[in-house]
């Protein structure tokens, strides 16, 4: 067991309880890295011999190490990327073309090897290593001190070699001075520019020498020792020929213009033959059958919007490659610490009855022995039940991970979560020489085996509750036992009082946190659970960067997090990078996937195109978040060169600009307000004061106002706020493990979050039970963009609803969620407009909200096939060759589109139908009464609760596959299938009795209703697969609803003409 300690408390009744351990846990902080990081390769600045930080620009000191310098100088434009100065040659350079012409003095002297350190170590009157520091800023020695000269040296002339000059001393090698004063000391003398002769020898000016020859290996030594040059095969050849630890960490793959190129083409044809459909829909009505005819056109023009909603977010689509190389060389070099960053893990469960323990304690293991360095990791598990079941289950597992850690990370094997590995199907024999790796796997099945033993051997005590309810080892009541009012807990199990895996190893932070219930506040579901690992994270230990999984999802690639940092901190593209999204991917799921749960459409296409835009919108899980993003801030903007300005014209030419000047120059003032408040935010909360408050803020009232707007943004938490002003994260030093843990009872308390911005703007977005889609929508409005990653082996895996009631009532939640967004003012069709939100971005947002309305005219378009055969009616007139020919046009663009789709997505064709199908099972049950619920809720204030989806079980493969459990949301499409049946069975009844000349209007109303048919037949195979054990009630009540509408139709047929019994003209002559 882990000897850590439980904290329980809550901040609002100043409790704080320490719970069966024998000393506080130690929190070990992450170390901050130190140093000035260059702007172009992201590698620290390395010191001159005078201790000061190199320094490449002198006009205004752009932060640029000596390598990208000296490339910038010899391949690049020779200029400083800021400020656009040309860069002057510094001690130690090798001339480049344009050094001529300079005014300043060359510096030959020091191109040569130097036998004596101590040479220039007081003087430097030659280089520009001399930079004197003020609060003004930055400037050269040269400007404050009078350059020395050595008399007795002599010097070349302009152009010309002094005759005087004796052989052995055209190298210049001049002595070097032990003192710190040169013998020459007149400042009246200034220090003439000595350009080369070109009709000269170089070896003159000491080029070509053996102390030049070996400085220059000397330092092309130096430069591949710190970037090795690695060769990839398939590298595209038009990437820039640079070192390879400096190239991108990542590169864009845009669809090849042979696919891609089509794919549009057929998009704006499909548009054309809409609108020739439309025109001769609405132009041919049916006048016998006017109502059929108006409700099927108006389901058509919705059919058609949401289409064009659907179809132009996927214009660009692209795909990624990452260079995990790369990030090695830039961010791991031999010798030295890893400067990767620090990543916090998310975990959230709420139900150990329905999440069972034993997935939860797997996906707790694959975090905890991911391939990242094990300072840089700390997991957090929320468990928003406070159920005893997880806390002890957590704590059999940390033991566990003492075993399983090194065996994953000695024998590099994948999957890391023990459940899946040892289950799959593959001879764990291949590409392993390691003559251990048998006998240790043998063994650590054995462990795995007692371990899941000891596991569900807790589940089954948890399944009868004690009345007096649980008590821990010590005789201490289980703080939670009243699951909506307990205090806050938070227990370290790993990572602090020194406990190693069985190999003497350090191990990753593992923390579990229940946060703070009682009755009369509003916790917001799973919203709030994040939210407060945001907070508790910040203060224990303050990663840059998060990412949030569900219990049931493992991690299936144990270099997942290299792959996302890969973007996150590529120096170039990625500060404007709020998250990387991974696609979902499901284990034991039947070959057939008969209701769509790997939703492959979603994930393979849609989101390519959603990553050509602005990024994929955020589904939940498997995603790596950059805090800062979280707290609400605003996307870095690139810096704009200044317009440039004319005074030619007249300035009532310009009255337009000027306007426009006015406010860009108002939009600059309001950004350098915001950049003042936040520096003044920066220096208020120093983390020297952070134990008991932030103290010396009570004199001026302007450095009081940022600390106020700040404890309104982020609540009132000295330690939190000031973790939130640290970009690159860590926790201050001098926080005692005693004041982080008080401060993290206090931030997960549940009046913390009143009268802040949580959950507003600030952290997970609340107001719909999809928080994610509000979450990601946000975030793109701020102005940041977020990545699709899709390696090659899948970076997460997770579990599926097993049967068709629990996959109906998943989809119900998320169009609940969809419902509220739509109906709330965060709604995209009218929130966000002149922000950094792209238009197609948009439409793919409002796509998302608006489709649950579809349910209902997608209900009525499956009920109109069954109308018209049992009315002989049709909702199109007689079709000529004009319509043949476009409503055939109209089916094959389908079909076209389709299979281009499937071309650049790489999706099967089954999985492209599976979808079709499961779209209309889901739209006219789920969809619907998501849209009914919804309603209620927003206008009515009738709230609802759905229901978690069952994770996967152990009762064999596939085992419950065909199993309905009884839920209303099986009898709409029920009812559908029978309806549409009975239509079928009566039309071809009809045309056998009426006769050769029924068949032919009878083919249309046939093919219409076998279509609704085929996109239930999921549905109906579960049904007649496992028929003893579907519930009788859904039997009863669909064959009811069916029987009782088919009679109504027969006795109140609307389509009947009022006008009374038409007469026709007797045939015969009475007379």
């Amino acid at each position: 067991m882990a000897t850590g300690r439980l904290v329980a408390g809550s901040h609002n009744r100043n409790e704080f309880v320490l719970i069966n351990a024998d000393e506080i846990g130690k929190v070990t902080s992450v170390q901050e890295l130190t140093g000035q990081k260059c702007q172009i390769c992201g590698d620290e600045i390395e010191f001159t011999v005078d201790g000061e930080p190199f320094v490449a620009c002198n006009e205004c000191a752009f932060p640029v190490c000596r390598p990208c310098y000296e490339y910038e100088r010899r391949e690049g434009n020779q200029a400083c990327p800021q400020c656009r100065t040309r860069y002057k040659r510094i001690k130690g350079s090798p001339r480049v073309d344009g050094d001529e012409d300079e005014d300043e003095f060359d510096d030959l002297e020091n191109e040569f090897e130097r036998k004596d350190p101590l040479q220039f170590s007081g003087s430097g009157i030659y280089g520009r290593n001399n930079i004197c520091r003020s609060a003004s800023g930055i400037t050269d020695s040269s400007d404050t001190h009078p350059s020395h000269v050595i008399s007795e040296i002599p010097l070349l002339t302009y152009g010309q070699e002094d005759d005087t000059i004796s052989a052995d001393k055209h190298a210049l090698i001049i002595p070097s001075f032990m003192g710190h004063e040169t013998p020459f000391t007149d400042s009246s003398m200034s220090l003439q520019p000595r350009p080369m002769d070109p009709k000269k020898d170089l070896a003159v000016y000491g080029y070509g020498t053996i102390a030049w020859k070996e400085r220059m290996e000397e330092w092309k030594k130096k430069q591949n020792d710190r970037l090795q040059m690695v060769e990839h095969q398939g590298d595209d050849p038009d990437l820039p020929k640079m070192d390879e630890g400096r190239q991108p960490l990542s590169r864009k793959l845009p669809i090849s213009s042979s696919k891609i190129s089509p794919y549009r083409i057929v998009i704006v044809l499909r548009m054309a033959i809409l609108g020739l459909f439309f025109h001769y829909r609405i132009r041919h009505p049916v006048n016998d059958a006017y109502g059929l005819w108006l409700t099927s056109v108006i389901c058509e023009i919705w059919f058609a919007v949401s289409w064009i909603f659907d179809q132009f977010p996927k214009w660009f689509p692209i795909e990624r490659e990452t260079y995990l190389d790369r990030l090695s060389l830039r961010y791991e070099k031999e010798g030295k610490p890893s400067e990767l960053s620090s990543v916090d893990i998310f975990v959230s469960t709420v139900d150990p009855s329905k999440e069972p323990p034993l997935i939860t304690a797997n996906t707790v293991l694959s975090i905890l022995s991911v391939d990242y360095p094990i300072d840089k990791v700390t997991c957090y598990v929320s468990d928003d039940g406070a159920a005893m079941l997880t806390f002890e289950a957590l704590s059999e597992t940390s033991e566990f991970a003492r075993k399983w850690v090194p065996f994953c990370k000695k024998f590099s094997i994948e999957p890391r979560a023990p459940e899946w590995y040892f289950t799959q199907k593959i001879d764990y024999l291949r590409d392993k020489v390691e003559p251990t790796f048998v006998r240790e796997r043998r063994a650590m099945k054995r462990e795995y085996e007692e371990f899941k033993v000891r596991i569900n051997g807790l589940v089954a005590m948890a399944q009868k509750v004690p009345e007096d309810g649980w008590t821990m080892q010590d005789g201490t009541p289980w703080p939670g036992n009243y699951v909506r009012d307990h205090p806050g807990m938070i227990q370290v199990f790993l990572g602090q009082n020194g406990i190693r895996d069985i190999e003497g190893n350090e191990l990753p932070r593992l923390v579990y946190v229940s946060r703070e219930k009682r009755p009369g506040f509003d916790h917001h579901k799973k919203a709030g659970a994040m939210n407060a690992l945001i907070r508790v994270s910040a203060v224990i230990s303050n990663a840059p960067y998060l990412l949030n999984v569900d219990c049931d999802h493992y991690i299936n690639n144990s270099k997942a997090l290299r792959e996302a940092m890969c973007f996150m901190m590529d120096p170039q593209a990625g500060k404007k990078i709020c998250y990387v999204q991974f696609p979902q991917r499901f284990d034991g799921i039947d070959r057939h996937d008969r209701y769509s749960n790997r939703n492959v459409v979603f994930f393979d296409i849609n989101m390519k195109g959603l990553d050509g835009i602005q990024g994929p919108i955020y589904v939940g899980t498997g995603c790596v978040f950059r805090r800062q993003a979280l707290y609400g801030y605003d996307a870095p903007k690139k810096a704009k060169p200044p317009g440039k300005t004319c005074n030619c014209w007249p300035k009532w030419c310009c009255c337009c600009c000027g306007s426009r000047k006015k406010n860009k120059k108002g939009k600059s003032k309001d950004n350098k307000k915001n950049m003042k408040s936040r520096e003044g935010s920066s220096q208020i909360h120093s983390l020297e004061n952070i134990e008991e408050g932030v103290k010396g803020i009570d004199g001026e009232k302007s450095t009081l106002m940022p600390q106020v707007k700040l404890e309104k943004k982020f609540g009132q938490s000295p330690v939190f706020i000031a973790s939130t002003l640290l970009e690159e994260g860590g926790i201050p030093s001098e926080a005692t493990s005693a004041s982080l843990l008080k401060e993290s009872i206090h931030v997960i308390s549940c009046g913390y979050e009143d009268k802040t911005e949580w959950g507003r703007e600030v952290g997970w977005i609340y107001g719909s039970v999809t928080e994610d889609i509000l979450t990601g929508f946000k975030m793109h409005c701020h102005g940041w963009r977020s990545v699709y990653c899709i390696p090659k082996r899948p970076a997460f895996k997770g579990s599926a609803p097993i049967n068709l009631s629990d996959r109906l009532h998943q989809v119900l939640r998320w169009a609940l969620g969809s419902v509220e967004i739509l109906l709330s003012r965060h709604c995209p069709i009218w929130y966000g407009y002149g922000c950094g939100l792209k238009p197609l971005e948009r439409f793919s947002y409002i796509n998302s909200v608006v489709y649950p309305l579809t349910s209902i005219p997608l209900i009525a378009y499956c009920t109109l096939p069954a109308v018209c055969l049992l009315t002989g009616k049709f909702i199109v007139p007689e079709i000529s060759n004009y319509a043949s020919i476009i409503f055939m046009a109209l089916f094959l663009s389908i079909a076209v589109t389709s299979v281009l789709e499937m071309q650049w997505g790489r999706v099967a064709i089954d999985d492209l139908w599976r979808n079709e199908q499961f779209w209309v099972i889901g739209g006219v049950s789920s969809h619907f009464f998501a849209l009914i619920q919804g309603l209620l809720k927003v206008l009515a204030g009738v709230n609802t609760n759905f229901t978690v989806t069952s994770k996967a079980a152990d009762d064999g493969d596939f085992s419950e596959l065909y199993l309905f459990k009884w839920t209303s949301l099986l009898i709409p499409p029920l009812t559908l299938m029978i309806i549409n049946i009975i239509g079928v069975i009566v039309g071809i009844s009809d045309a056998i009795s009426n006769g050769y000349e029924s068949w032919g209007p009878l083919f249309g109303r046939l093919f219409f209703a076998i279509w609704v048919i085929l996109h239930l037949y999921p549905f109906l195979k579960g049904f007649m697969g496992k028929q003893d054990r579907v519930p009788t009630i859904i039997v009863v009540w669909s064959i009811l609803l069916a029987s009782i509408f088919s009679l109504l139709w027969v006795r109140i047929n609307p389509f009947v003409s009022r006008d009374g019994i038409i007469l026709e003209v007797c045939g015969l002559n009475c007379d």
